[in-house]
Formats: structure tokens, C-alpha cells, sequence
């Protein structure tokens, strides 16, 4: 098929909007028309193709093999129209870059660092973006949750390696309990050992986890060998950021790795309360989207999010090592 010939852009943005979320009313409020219009778009791609695209069902509609092995080359294509427009928009502008990450990850490990990144390359610019679907059980998200745009680069906390060619491990995720000092030293119950936690509120920051009994407190404490304390209760946070900020000002204890603590437990605002950890079934991936591998500017920063990350490995390992050093007499 010649350019000539291609079917009206409107209706393949309507084709690939309602193939992504199974729905034309979606589709539709997407696109800022009626759902009719979708309608019409869709049968007058169908006639012109001479293939049918969706098969209508009571609720949504479900896609024909031929559509759903076209959808995958219209969503790259779409994607790649985004990336031309912005690349005419932004011709002469100095180089630049988007992360998209957590909220947590952001605030607690990437802005801490940046200054690093931004003494070295200095003519780069660097936009931040904090969304909470970049916590993913899986590397298939539904139909809501594609971006409006891919970033350069994801950085993802996933309980498996992304389905991509350019996906980095960073770094597993080990947590233990931290709360405000005064908590293990006042009070009529001051916090000692995993049975005192039964006095004191426990503050979640992982309230995308729907079944309760996978919380990481569930899993801390059936570690710990407490069954008394029930791993529901306590105070709910959208980002464990947040239970982060709570349990510095006193008001419970969290379950956090110290890599996005550190500040608080250098300056003894916040203290491990006790010494227990566990490993995390989901680790930290930096997932560079294909289009812009090749960019100096986004190699450059993978490169140094893979550099930091190492480093902080070896930092941790040598406090480890460091603790498990027997201690001597000192000889004159």
C-alpha cells in the first residue's frame, strides 16, 4: 500500500485507541469525540481495508487476529510520529532527557544523586517524571495504564526482568523496621524486639498490594516468628516515601531499605529498630526505551544509573563486611 493510499489518519488513531483499551466509549473519551464517531471511523476502516478489525461482544469488544497482530506496528508507529513531532519542536534546544520513575525512587535515590550526573554533563537537561504504575506485578500493563508518551527512559520496580532488550538490573530491595529513635527508648513499651511491636502503629507504604497477606509487614513478621500482630492494622500511605516522612516524625515504624534512608539515619532521625531484613520479591530495573538507546545524552545517563548503583552495592557490602569483622585488642 502507497502513502497515497493510506486510510484517513483519524480513523487509524481511532483503530489503535479503541485495539488498546477494548472499548470505543474509552477510545472515544481519548480522543475528545463521541463514541458514534469512533463508530463510523472504525466501519469506514473496515470497508476500506476489507478486513474486519473488531468483534463487538455485550461489554467491550475483543480484536480479530488480523488487527491484533497490526496493533503492535500502529502503537510503534504512532509512537514514533510522537518522537518526530518532538523532535521538530525541540530542534536546537540543548540535549535533553526523560526519566519516568516512582515517587519513591525519585525523592529517595535520583534526586539526591543528580547533582553527580548534572557536574558531569552539564548541557544536558533532565526531566523527572514520578508515576506510581511504574510499580508493576508484571511486565503487561493493561490497557489503562500505556503513557501518553514513551519516556527515554523507565525505571521500574517489577517482580521480573522487563520484556526488553534494554533492561537493567539495578539493584534488589532488602527492608527492615525503622522508626524515630525515642521509640526504643520511651514510653511503657519502648521498642525492643519483634513481640514489642503489638504497642506500636505500623506504617505501610505499599498500599498498591491488594492482598494484605503479601504486605511486606505480613511477611516481615511471619519471618520473625510473631503471630500476635496483625500486619493490617496501622496507618496507609500511597508511597512508602510518605510511611518514610511518618515514621521520622515519630508516628509508627516502617518496613524500609536503608538505601533511601540514608539521610535520616545519618543525621539518627530515624534508627533500624531491629536488626531482621528481608529480600523483596520485586528489584529496580532501568528499562531504556528502543528509540532512544542510541542518544549520547540518554547512554550517558544509563551509563552513570548503573555506575551509581554499583557503587552503592559496594558500599554495602563493605558496612557489611565491616560488621562482621571480629573486633581486637588494640596493641600499643
Amino acid at each position: 500500500m502507497t502513502n497515497a493510499r493510506l486510510p484517513p489518519l483519524n480513523a487509524l488513531r481511532a483503530f489503535e485507541a479503541v485495539a488498546r483499551h477494548r472499548s470505543f466509549r474509552r477510545a472515544a473519551d481519548e480522543l475528545f469525540v463521541t463514541p458514534a464517531a469512533v463508530t463510523h471511523q472504525i466501519k469506514a476502516l473496515e470497508e476500506q481495508l476489507g478486513v474486519e478489525l473488531f468483534r463487538r461482544l455485550p461489554r467491550g469488544v475483543d480484536l480479530t487476529p488480523a488487527a491484533n497482530a497490526a496493533l503492535p506496528l500502529f502503537q510503534r508507529g504512532f509512537d514514533l510520529l510522537t518522537r518526530g513531532v518532538g523532535e521538530l519542536r525541540d530542534y536546537g534546544r540543548a540535549p535533553h532527557l526523560t526519566v519516568k520513575t516512582t515517587p519513591t525512587f525519585a525523592s529517595r535515590w535520583i534526586m539526591p544523586r543528580l547533582h553527580r550526573f548534572l557536574a558531569v554533563y552539564e548541557g544536558i537537561d533532565v526531566r523527572v517524571l514520578a508515576s506510581g504504575n511504574l510499580i508493576r506485578p508484571s511486565e503487561r500493563p493493561g490497557a489503562d495504564d500505556a503513557p501518553e508518551s514513551e519516556p527515554d527512559l523507565e525505571i521500574r520496580f517489577s517482580n521480573g526482568r522487563p520484556d526488553s532488550e534494554h533492561a537493567d538490573l539495578l539493584f534488589t530491595v532488602d527492608i527492615v523496621p525503622m522508626c524515630h529513635p525515642r521509640l526504643t527508648k520511651q514510653g511503657a513499651h519502648p521498642l525492643k524486639t519483634a513481640a514489642d511491636l503489638r504497642y506500636h502503629a505500623l506504617l505501610h507504604g505499599d498500599t498498591h498490594i491488594e492482598d494484605r497477606s503479601r504486605s511486606g509487614w505480613a511477611q516481615w513478621l511471619r519471618l520473625a516468628g510473631v503471630t500476635d500482630v496483625d500486619p493490617r492494622r496501622g496507618l496507609q500511605f500511597d508511597h512508602s516515601t510518605l510511611a518514610l516522612d511518618a515514621a521520622t516524625d515519630g508516628l509508627g515504624v516502617t518496613l524500609a531499605t536503608p538505601l533511601f534512608a540514608s539521610d535520616e539515619l545519618g543525621r539518627g532521625d530515624l534508627v533500624v529498630a531491629i536488626p531482621l531484613a528481608i529480600r523483596l520479591d520485586r528489584a529496580y530495573y532501568a528499562v531504556t526505551a528502543s528509540a532512544s538507546a542510541s542518544r549520547p545524552e540518554v547512554v550517558a545517563f544509563r551509563k552513570w544509573l548503573l555506575e551509581e548503583a554499583a557503587l552503592d552495592a559496594k558500599n554495602a557490602q563493605g558496612a557489611t563486611e565491616k560488621k562482621k569483622r571480629p573486633r581486637g585488642k588494640l596493641r600499643p
